[in-house]
């Protein structure tokens, strides 16, 4: 008996349940099949900017930045390269009163002292540089270059953009470096003083070989983070880079610009001639060949255009 009413009362459940199911009319289901598909994403859903882009857009992005700077006004690109000077001298204002204030640590471990000298400065120097848009020479080969030669932009707005950065930098560098002097926070040490006599001192071979590998590292640090969405890719993309050339004892022209005249303040037994045809004038050279080519020209034939007849 009991077995009786208990499937009874299962049938009466189920034929209930059936009786308020929902049934779709064929017109509903048609209208489900046709929808189209929803994909979430918990990172902003199908439209969102991935954290990085694939190397063949990093190269679009970069040739589309260098026709962007290229197209600037000179006023512009001026006071940027005034603020981009401002900025690597603050990194390397950082980098000598940091990495340059450990004798002993450099008596003792000369890696570890190089590695702190790479770490802090140079790194948050170029940061606050691409965040903000400004203008840095060095970067500038490499960018500027590549709009060139994929015909995004005439050599004669190179010629505009890359002197117009320079002079921007180097006043900027100058104006940084007068200040620090007067701060008075470098105390008695004489790390700025010995570093810029010894980068004077370099044969005019040594100096180029160096500016080459230096923008080499620069320039690889701009492109990376010209693919990088967030902030902190950024960062990362530049930080690697950028200690790796200082700790290497690298040379770089804008940051030169600083460190040098600031060790000629501070009593460093260097002419300005010295300065502008010893260490400046090779650097720089060296610079253009290690962004314009090392860089851009490697990416450049793989990616774009360069070193290829109309044909191809």
């Amino acid at each position: 008996m009991v077995l009786f009413r208990s499937g009874l009362l299962a049938c009466l459940l189920a034929s209930t349940s059936y009786a308020f199911a929902f049934k779709p009319t064929a017109q509903q289901r048609t209208g489900v099949a046709n929808r189209p598909a929803v994909n979430l994403s918990m990172s902003g859903g199908a439209t969102a900017i991935p954290d990085l882009k694939a190397p063949p857009a990093i190269y679009e992005g970069a040739v589309a930045a260098g026709a962007a700077k290229a197209a600037a006004p000179w006023e512009k690109i001026f006071k940027l390269g005034i603020a981009a000077g401002c900025h690597i001298g603050f990194g390397s204002y950082l980098a000598i009163t940091v990495g340059g204030a450990c004798p002993a640590i450099a008596e003792a471990n000369p890696g570890l002292q190089k590695i702190i000298f790479g770490a802090f400065g140079l790194p948050f120097g170029l940061i606050m540089t691409l965040v903000t848009g400004a203008e840095l020479f060095t970067g500038n080969t490499a960018l500027v270059t590549a709009a060139v030669m994929e015909g995004k932009t005439t050599k004669k707005n190179l010629i505009k953009n890359w002197v117009a950065s320079y002079a921007g930098n180097f006043v900027g560098s100058l104006f940084l470096a007068y200040l620090a002097f007067k701060s008075g926070t470098l105390g008695n040490a004489p790390a700025c003083a010995a570093i810029a006599t010894a980068k004077c001192s370099l044969p005019f071979s040594t100096a180029f070989v160096r500016g080459i590998l230096c923008n080499w590292l620069v320039c690889m640090a701009v492109y990376m983070a010209s693919g990088c969405a967030s902030l902190a890719g950024k960062m990362v993309a530049v930080w690697f880079p950028i200690s790796a050339f200082v700790a290497l004892g690298l040379d770089h022209s804008v940051a030169n610009m600083f460190i040098i005249p600031l060790g000629m303040m501070r009593g460093a037994e260097i002419t300005v001639s010295d300065f502008l045809l010893k260490n400046l004038l090779p650097v720089t050279l060296g610079n253009i060949v290690g962004g314009a080519l090392c860089v851009m020209g490697l990416y450049g034939s793989a990616y774009g255009n360069w070193f290829k007849s109309k044909e191809e």
